[in-house]
């Protein structure tokens, strides 16, 4: 048999609406080859897959226009949120921008509203436990602060490595509280706040002058003792920590600390028994 030319070959498919299997019957031909011949053809209208939304996405556009929202949209034709508004996305539900702009302000006054009660009850529960473990806790005597303290240095500060002895005290954190606890755990070893050099870690988008007075009055630290910030680059697709909230990290760095440094290894090798 002669190979058939490819007007036979998609007169078969087309026409007769045969498959690929059917035609190799036919023809004789093997699969690739058929596949070859009808690259360029359309397929067999029994192969399309059928428009069974058409009517749906039109019922959709047309509700739009009545001014109906993507949720109701979607409650009217029983058709999933996403599905209504991939058909109505192009047709904004109010052409007047300030129209849409009252509209969304209502919408978040309603959702505040909403919300208002639960975050009333909710605040209110947590600062009672707040205030039950403030309680509970009580004041702290210079043994735990020595423990609190060393644990948390353990924990947030630089430390010596096998590879790179530098036995030395530098803590950074951007958290006050810590910070604070800290210092005292500095105090309960003898080393005042006029000891250990101070420096803000901070990115370039932000005034570091303010941030070190920030520093300065908030944990009642000597000016004198803070030396030149360290600027960091900023970052704005991944930096999330911006706002009037953000001060950047305070280092302190306690000089001639090599034996505070085998102070709090000792305190931590106790609380992790290594020492018995």
């Amino acid at each position: 048999m002669t190979d058939p030319t490819a007007a036979e070959v998609r007169r078969l498919r087309g026409e007769e609406g045969l498959s690929v299997r059917q035609i190799q019957a036919r023809t004789g031909l093997g699969r690739n080859r058929v596949y070859a011949l009808l690259r360029d053809g359309a397929p067999p209208a029994r192969t399309r897959r059928p428009a069974a939304r058409d009517d749906l996405r039109a019922a959709a556009v047309a509700l739009r226009g009545e001014g109906c929202s993507v949720g109701d949209i979607a409650a009217r034709l029983g058709v999933a949120k996403s599905t209504a508004y991939l058909w109505v996305r192009h047709l904004p539900l109010d052409p007047d921008e300030e129209v849409a702009t009252r509209r969304r302000a209502r919408a978040r006054a309603m959702n505040d509203d909403r919300w208002a009660t639960h975050r009333a009850t909710r605040d209110a529960a947590q600062a009672e436990v707040h205030s039950r473990m403030r309680e509970t806790v009580g004041r702290l005597a210079d043994r735990e602060v020595l423990l609190l303290g060393a644990a948390l240095y353990w924990c947030e500060g630089t430390k010596s490595k096998p590879w790179r002895r530098h036995d030395h005290v530098q803590f950074v954190n951007t958290d006050a509280g810590l910070l604070r606890l800290f210092l005292r755990f500095l105090a309960a070893c003898g080393v005042e706040r006029d000891v250990p050099t101070y420096r803000v870690s901070i990115h370039e988008s932000t005034d570091a002058a303010a941030a070190q007075r920030w520093w300065t009055e908030t944990l009642d630290l000597p000016p004198d003792r803070f030396r030149r910030p360290t600027i960091k680059r900023h970052q704005p697709t991944t930096r999330h920590n911006t706002g009037e909230g953000y001060h950047g990290c305070l280092v302190i760095d306690v000089p001639r600390s090599r034996e505070l440094y085998w102070k709090i290894e000792g305190v931590v090798a106790a609380l992790t028994g290594e020492i018995t």
